[in-house]
């Protein structure tokens, strides 16, 4: 049977001493720096989210003009029959820049295609020709022209 000795005990004190055993810590100067530090940081981050939103807004194109692709068919391997609609304001032209893509989305023909002022809503049926059999067809992007 193991007994235990009373004067060997495990040394139950903390590791980095205790806190009254600790020297105090200086008081700080000069909060104001930090403050103005914080406010700078601040400024900065504020500063980079309105400009990425800008760059998003900006990226998305003209929000006044918007193109969908309706149907197509790539019966031909050189060529693919678009029908798209396009929603602009009636006053004013637009250009659609229609794409063709293969089965790894690799451009394989383009076409800029204007749409005339009058109307506000427009269907058009358009003939993209293509360097290879053309998987999908798209209305890539469209914007408004003096």
């Amino acid at each position: 049977m193991a007994t235990e000795d009373p004067e060997v005990r495990p040394n139950t004190a903390p590791v980095l001493g205790r806190p009254e055993d600790l020297p105090e810590r200086p008081r700080r100067k000069g909060g104001i720096g930090r403050f103005l530090a914080f406010l700078v940081i601040g400024a900065i981050v504020v500063v980079i989210t309105v400009g990425w939103g800008v760059v998003l807004m900006l990226g998305r194109g003209a929000p006044d003009v918007r193109g969908q692709v309706i149907s197509f068919d790539r019966g031909d391997p050189a060529a693919v029959v678009i029908t798209f609609q396009v929603y602009k304001p009636a006053d004013r032209a637009a250009v659609c820049r229609l794409r063709a893509v293969d089965t790894d989305g690799v451009e394989v023909g383009n076409r800029e295609v204007e749409v005339p002022a009058g109307r506000s809503e427009v269907t058009l049926t358009e003939r993209v020709l293509t360097a290879a059999q053309a998987w999908n067809a798209q209305v890539q992007h469209c914007y408004l022209v003096q």
